[in-house]
């Protein structure tokens, strides 16, 4: 399909003429004796103001035409550059034209940057509302984190409707679908595959590329999506957008052009398939350079049709008769293809796979980084890598990746709502909500829906087979952060923690993991992020994230600020054992102690606390604020106890406690300081659990600065009416939950 600006190209070359002939005859009249004689009779009939008058406005007149010759010489000159290239490199039309003075290589680079800044490379718009598809294969932790932030470069910048399709593993299916699920961005559809069932279509063939398998399944997407979908954008994780993504969409329109084209690639910008990088270099073929495969287009109408399945079959199995393997997983054997069938590819302008990976040429494909539609991290230095603009680029990626992801859940102007379930359910319980009442934002806060990102870091965690593992549940936010490596040091087995973070302190908790010795040497820990949004700190949805992620059956349930003894974590299993916790409701109660000193030698054994405890170096917890909290542990009891022993529940009671998984879940309404754990105890003895005391656990409470939370309890008198008001609601509907039996928790409360 010819480009529109050669249809123009005639006309230009007139009019150039005529404003050059037209300037020219000016000229040649206002300077020259034959022409004064020429202009004589008129002259005559006019004054000499009038001349000098016609005078300046000839010269402004020629000083105008000047001015658009030159515009006009500027478009030719960008005409004619054009004419002498392919269209986007189109290879199913192309006829390559080199200036005589220049080499192949110039030629071509010139050629790039002209298509790059001209109306011939701008694509086509995409129609309003029209429903784009783009398709990602993520497998893992650390995939699933950095598709996340291709995800929002996209949502930043989009006016259209999406429909994400997911390639995952078991791990990067929970993590996304938990993610999109809590996200709730509007006009975004989600649909997940398994790379499981599509193994069997790659794993024939030897690959050498770091990303395994899960590299090749870009050549199963024929198969993998729906039959109905006829096209769709392939991207990589590692890619950032610069620009709305519709406009890489509308591309597709330019293959109606020439029907044979089925897919759509950038120019690879290294030198790996000149195979010149090393001595006895052999790269897989390639049409030139190649092309790189972190953005597709895939016309899967058309691949279909062409029988793609068989035919990248054929060409991998050839190959690998002389290759052995793949090197680059998938894009050898898009290349292979397409040296054989160079008709099928559609080339795209380098500005939408600017690739910063080792050896590349990025730079000589871009002028100005304005210009750039796509960034490719495609190096294993990532961020490090060498380039003239890699501030820009850097810039550009942290901008995304500390990006408040809530500030995406926009809708879109002019297009149909297209609302999940869950956002309709929310938007339903709040209008239900009374604006004016004194508690309205407590209330809010207890139907809120946050963004949650499980499995945050690698996650590894093997079952053990006695069936008596057990895991230590805790939530935190940034000014806790400094416990967890001691925490880490005191349990050794697994550990599952809810942080409460923004965006950006999401991305500071990575750092501090990835540079602490002890943090990323351990893998049975859960990091799950539950992102900030609202007024207060919703403790008890965070703890449940962290409870409802746990993989043993068992769990301990306790705060980040506390250090468990050691050897905490096999006592526990052996009291699960001799206490059949298995067939029995029982909540072990481990006592909790402090300290007032930021450095403690922590005590080897019960002995050892006790004699802290008598030298006044520790303290039963909260002796001195809040001595109910723990006063049914029996501390006395405790002191000279050699088996564990029953206490009753008492009102206030909130100790740390280990029980079976399958417990009740805290209860959402409590946010902030108060009443928190007391609600959870409370429904633990509603549901007639028996609570234990073991004689040889502790725990020891770290000083810290006290909470936000619990500072705006103590200053606010609303606050505290509030939380006074949730009691109340709490125990009726705990009485309407379990009966006359609860009855005794609201006469225990007015007893206080």
């Amino acid at each position: 399909m010819l480009c529109p600006c050669r249809g123009k190209l005639k006309l230009l070359v007139v009019s150039l003429s005529f404003v050059i002939l037209f300037t020219w005859l000016y000229l040649l009249v206002g300077n020259s004796e034959n022409g004064r004689s020429l202009l004589l009779s008129a002259c005559l009939v006019e004054s000499t103001e009038a001349r000098l008058l016609e005078r300046d406005v000839l010269a402004s007149r020629v000083r105008e035409v000047e001015e658009e010759n030159r515009q006009i010489r500027l478009q030719l000159s960008q005409s004619q550059g054009l004419a002498a290239q392919p269209v986007e490199g189109n290879y199913g039309n192309q006829q390559w034209v080199a200036s005589a003075d220049t080499g192949p290589e110039d030629a071509e680079n010139t050629a790039e940057e002209r298509a790059n800044h001209s109306e011939c490379s701008r694509s086509p718009t995409a129609e309003k509302c029209e429903l784009i598809h783009v398709a990602c294969v993520c497998a893992g932790h650390n995939a699933s984190r950095d598709v996340v932030t291709l995800v929002k470069s996209i949502l930043f910048h989009r006016r259209n409707p999406l429909h994400f399709h997911f390639i995952t593993d078991t791990v990067a299916n929970q993590i996304l679908s938990t993610l999109f699920q809590s996200w709730m961005v509007p006009s975004v559809q989600v649909s997940f595959y398994d790379a499981d069932e599509l193994k069997s279509e790659v794993s024939w063939i030897p690959n050498k590329h770091y990303s395994g398998i899960y590299g090749l399944m870009k050549l199963t997407l024929t198969k993998a999506l729906p039959s109905n979908l006829s096209k769709v954008i392939v991207l990589d994780t590692d890619i950032t957008f610069a620009t709305d993504i519709a406009e890489l969409w509308a591309i597709f329109r330019k293959f109606t052009g020439n029907q044979k084209q089925v897919i759509g690639l950038v120019e690879n910008q290294s030198d790996w398939y000149l195979g010149n990088l090393w001595k006895n270099h052999k790269p897989w073929p390639a049409l030139g350079r190649g092309f790189n495969t972190g953005v597709i287009l895939l016309y899967l109408e058309r691949l279909r049709r062409i029988g793609w399945e068989q035919m990248w079959r054929l060409t991998a199995e050839r190959e690998l008769m002389s290759m052995l393997s793949t090197s680059l997983a998938d894009q050898d054997i898009f290349n292979a293809f397409i040296k054989q069938n160079p008709v099928l590819v559609h080339q795209l302008p380098c500005f939408w796979n600017v690739q910063l990976s080792d050896h590349t040429r990025s730079e000589q494909c871009y002028t100005e980084v304005s210009d750039l539609k796509v960034i490719h991290w495609n190096s294993p230095k990532k961020l490090r890598v060498k380039n003239k603009h890699v501030e820009f680029f850097r810039n550009l990626y942290l901008t995304f990746l500390e990006y408040d992801g809530n500030l995406l859940r926009r809708e879109l102007f002019g297009c149909p709502s297209q609302a999940s379930s869950e956002s309709t359910v929310l938007q339903h319980a709040l209008e239900e909500l009374d604006e004016d009442d004194q508690c309205y934002d407590f209330r809010r806060e207890r139907i809120m829906v946050h963004r949650v990102h499980l499995y945050f870091l690698q996650y590894e965690y093997t079952p053990t087979d006695d069936g008596t593992d057990i895991t230590l549940v805790a939530q935190l936010s940034m000014d806790r952060l400094q416990m967890l490596e001691a925490i880490c040091k005191h349990w050794e087995g697994p550990i599952s923690l809810a942080l409460y973070m923004s965006d950006a302190e999401a991305q500071q908790f990575l750092r501090y993991a990835q540079a602490s010795e002890v943090l990323k040497n351990r893998k049975n820990v859960g990091y799950h992020i539950v992102y900030k949004e609202g007024q207060f700190y919703p403790v008890n949805l965070v703890r449940n994230v962290a409870l409802r992620n746990v993989n043993t059956p068992y769990v301990f349930l306790t705060d980040v600020d506390f250090l468990p003894m050691y050897g905490l974590y096999d006592y526990l299993r052996k009291s699960i054992v001799q206490l059949d916790m298995a067939s029995t409701k029982k909540a072990l109660v481990v006592p909790a102690f402090e300290t007032l000193r930021y450095r403690l030698s922590f005590p080897k054994s019960k002995a050892e606390l006790l004699s802290m405890l008598d030298m006044g170096t520790l303290y039963t917890f909260r002796y001195h604020v809040w001595t109910k909290g723990h006063a049914p542990t029996n501390y006395a009891k405790w002191r000279t106890a050699t088996t564990p022993y029953k206490v009753e529940w008492e009102a206030d009671f909130e100790p740390y406690v280990v029980v079976r998984r399958d417990c009740p879940e805290y209860d959402h309404r409590f946010v902030g300081f108060g009443w928190n754990k007391v609600s959870h105890i409370m429904e633990l003895d509603a549901q007639e659990y028996d609570f234990i005391v073991l004689p040889n656990a502790f725990m020891i409470h770290m000083p810290h600065a006290p909470s936000f939370d619990i500072s705006k309890f103590r200053s606010s008198p609303s606050y505290r009416y509030c939380l006074t008001t949730l009691k109340d609601e709490f125990h009726q509907d705990l009485s309407r939950k379990y009966g006359s039996a609860a009855l005794k928790y609201l006469t225990a409360q007015r007893n206080i």
